[in-house]
């Protein structure tokens, strides 16, 4: 009696004499309390237990330091907290979830008051824990699942958290006896070693023994008072907690569902591609979310790509319809003779002699007899002075220079060949001596090949017309030859006739010392040197692709395609066979013979045969697009824009279709440029978006099963900001109407990949129209951008489109604003 009786006594003198000068430090009261009256019972209960069950000397150590300072030591850490500058950080810190040890440990938490909330609703430690993470991630699918939609539910909350990933996750925040009590951290260095040795002794002396008597002795009125100051900085929170569990309930799928689920392996629609990080080949057959996880081995797995497995999607030359004969017609200039097409042969230009045409129509060559070069006594043919300048040797990358402003004059003081200095500079002396002897000398032969090679006028494709143009490789080798050597009339300046089209003679590619340069350099040149030692025999078509009908987007009632998203590899190795997709500046080709080096230029660099579009193609109108068929890889790289790096020649084996073209497939299509984030979801720059792609996608009157799947990524993005998460849906919708199928290389952003196929999977779980998402769309941009203040809306994108669909995944979801909203 007297041992249970002192203790009380105590307690009730403590809390009398405490709680008048410190009346908000209810918890560190009872701290105190228990702490003394575990003293009390503790000294019996080991002498009592076994040596194996107890350190030997470790708890008498404590028990007698800690006797000595008694309650003074709770004191003076409460004075101490009281008196700390940072104490409003020190009590916000005290409602943070702690994750447990295993039992049997020292330094175990265990909550202060067991069976006190069980049965509520989750705790005030559980959600100030990840408010943070909701503020960091605002905009991230992380960030979306703390919004969570109220699901109206009237089973109980033990039942509901069985299912409720977010409730389960909470699991790992309580203690091991009582699951769903929060567990209370300590709030200083100095707490939290007193704390861990007090709980070190009740741990191995019958903790639930001693937690009955000293709740037995503690003053019911402290415990009252402690339990009011908490109520009463949960009640708000609690209520909102319970609010999210009532109202009537829906069957079928969440939300989370979809943006929550871990991911599983479905073969034949949903597998996921797992590869290890350590040398060898081991796969799991099972994949988990996140970007990484352990294997039994020890090995580092992640999931590289998700959706329906790409060999099941179909691509050329498999896919393809029967190519009828080619022939020239009113739409497609064919420059070759067609009946005499063989596999194997280099093609014969037709016609036989050279045809000239210097007129609004047609490119301006540098053979043209109209051609003309001002001299003193009057005017001379530009193209016998570059005749006679290229059939000279060259001795140093200055006779080049030389040779170039011999024929461009008028550009003698501002062309810099800084860039070309210097790539012949880095090169070792045999390797100069074979650049300036042989590969140079050969490129120029090549150029002023130019009328035998080049006999039919070449049509400029302008704006608003659908053409084709057909070329041998070594037609375009020609071309691009004569773009080395700057000869082409009246494009080296915006202020001619070509304003509208892209440069096309390499004077600037020569200029400037970035290393950059020198890498383009090195990629295009050991294109010229494969030509030249062994010329390719195959085709290659640039097409121009106008369309004045586009869907009524609104209204579509087409449902998404399938979808294979990758975080690995690229668009030219993974995608072959298929429809890659170049993310193009409206003057196509971008910046490749300039300083431009990201994914066009790269493409262009590594395609060399890409680059010749520049010669004709005027600027890409908002309803056309550039289809070029047949290109082949020369090179592979490494890097990206400024770590870019030309890395080794390519075989490129792709096979050959009936016109003799590689069966590679490139639409260079334009995105817009936004100067705000919130400007793209405007819905005319969004039906804009999808009217590009839809061009680039569509091929009327080809049936779907003969359409291969498109192979896309981040187009618009970057520089050019765009939302990746918008650009992937507008894509997905593009493809729909299109009637292909997508393949979506993400680059190495896997929760990108992770966040696009869940919506991708909600979208056709819930079979959702075109038409439908298109609405949503709309209706974001009312709801949370127009009339946003800050430069991004507070709910992302995806979250709203999930939340829309769920609520009422069964309906047409018809708009519920009208055009003049907008």
């Amino acid at each position: 009696m007297a041992a249970g009786f002192m203790p009380g006594l105590l307690a009730r003198l403590l809390r009398k004499l405490y709680f008048q000068h410190y009346p908000a430090h209810h918890q560190y009261f009872i701290a105190s309390t228990l702490l003394l009256t575990n003293l009390t019972f503790v000294k019996p209960a080991l002498q009592n237990k076994s040596p194996t069950a107890v350190k030997e000397g470790a708890q008498d150590k404590a028990i007698s330091a800690t006797r000595k300072e008694g309650a003074f030591t709770s004191v003076a850490i409460m004075d101490r907290d009281r008196n700390n500058e940072d104490s409003s950080k020190i009590h916000a810190e005290t409602e943070k979830p702690v994750r447990s040890s295993p039992p049997g440990k020292l330094g175990v938490r265990k909550p202060l008051l067991p069976e006190a909330s069980q049965g509520q609703p989750r705790s005030q430690v559980a959600r100030r824990g990840k408010s943070f993470q909701q503020q960091r991630h605002r905009n991230s699918l992380e960030g979306w699942l703390v919004k969570k939609r109220p699901n109206l539910s009237s089973e109980p909350q033990t039942q509901s958290s069985a299912t409720d990933p977010e409730a389960q996750v909470d699991t790992d925040m309580m203690g091991p006896e009582s699951p769903d009590v929060p567990l209370l951290q300590s709030t200083t260095h100095e707490e939290r070693e007193e704390s861990n040795q007090t709980q070190a002794i009740s741990q191995n002396t019958g903790e639930a023994a001693v937690r009955s008597a000293q709740l037995e002795e503690l003053d019911q009125a402290g415990v009252d008072a402690m339990m009011e100051t908490q109520s009463s900085t949960e009640s708000d929170k609690l209520e909102l907690s319970s609010a999210g569990q009532k109202g009537s309930h829906k069957s079928g799928p969440k939300i989370t569902d979809y943006f929550c689920k871990p991911l599983s392996v479905t073969p034949s629609t949903s597998a996921q591609c797992l590869q290890r990080n350590v040398q060898g080949d081991g796969v799991s057959d099972s994949g988990s979310e996140g970007p990484s996880e352990e294997d039994e081995d020890g090995g580092d797995v992640r999931v590289t790509w998700l959706g329906t497995p790409i060999s099941e999607l179909r691509r050329t030359p498999a896919c393809s319809p029967p190519l009828p004969p080619l022939r020239a017609s009113d739409t497609h200039t064919v420059a070759i003779r067609t009946d005499l097409l063989r596999l194997g042969e280099v093609p014969v230009p037709y016609p036989t002699r050279f045809k000239d045409a210097w007129d609004d129509v047609n490119v301006k060559m540098p053979c043209s007899e109209k051609n003309l070069f001002p001299v003193e006594d009057g005017v001379q043919s530009r193209w016998a002075l570059i005749e006679k300048t290229l059939s000279q040797s060259f001795r140093s990358s200055r006779d080049v220079k030389d040779a170039i402003l011999k024929y461009n004059a008028a550009h003698a003081k501002k062309w810099d060949f800084t860039a070309l200095y210097s790539f012949v500079k880095g090169l070792e002396s045999e390797e100069a001596e074979q650049l300036l002897g042989r590969l140079l000398p050969d490129i120029a032969r090549l150029a002023l090949n130019a009328e035998q090679l080049i006999t039919q006028p070449v049509p400029l494709l302008k704006a608003g017309q659908s053409h084709s143009i057909t070329l041998s490789q070594e037609q375009v080798a020609c071309l691009l030859a004569n773009a080395f050597f700057c000869t082409f009339p009246r494009r080296n300046s915006r202020k001619s006739e070509y304003f509208n089209y892209p440069d096309i003679n390499f004077c600037r590619l020569f200029e400037g010392s970035s290393p950059r340069k020198v890498e383009k350099l090195k990629t295009l040149l050991w294109y010229f040197k494969q030509v030249t030692e062994n010329m390719p025999t195959g085709l290659v078509t640039f097409t121009r692709q106008c369309l004045n009908r586009f869907p009524d987007w609104e209204s579509s009632q087409q449902r998404l395609t399938r979808l294979h998203i990758t975080c690995e590899g690229t668009i030219e190795d993974q995608g072959h066979g298929m429809l890659q997709v170049d993310f193009a500046n409206r003057f196509v080709g971008g910046g490749v013979t300039a300083a431009g080096l990201v994914q066009e230029e790269i493409r262009f660099l590594i395609n060399p045969e890409l680059i010749v579009s520049r010669l004709f193609t005027e600027s890409l109108q908002s309803n056309e697009c550039l289809i070029i068929t047949g290109t082949e890889q020369y090179s592979r790289y490494r890097g990206y824009a400024e770590t870019y790096k030309w890395d080794e020649g390519c075989d490129d084996q792709t096979p050959r279709d009936r016109w003799q073209r590689r069966c590679t497939e490139i639409v260079a299509i334009d995105a817009l440029k936004f100067r705000s984030f919130l400007e793209q979801f405007h819905p005319e720059r969004m039906t804009r978006e999808l009217n590009k792609a839809y061009c680039g996608f569509a091929r009327p009157g080809m049936p779907r099963q003969h359409l291969s799947a498109v192979a896309t990524g981040n187009w618009g993005c970057g520089v050019f900001g765009g939302d990746a998460r918008l650009k992937a849906l507008l894509q997905m919708l593009a493809a729909a109407e299109a009637g292909r199928d997508v393949v979506y290389f993400t680059f190495g952003d896997a929760a990108l990949m992770t966040d696009v196929h869940r919506m991708h999977t909600l979208l056709t779980d819930t079979n959702v129209s075109v038409g439908t998402v298109y609405s949503l769309l709309e209706e974001y941009f009312i709801c949370e951008c127009r009339d946003c203040p800050n430069r991004r809306p507070t709910v992302g994108l995806y979250a709203f489109i999930a939340e829309r669909v769920m609520n009422d995944p069964d309906s047409d979801l018809s708009p519920t604003h009208t055009h003049d909203d907008l």
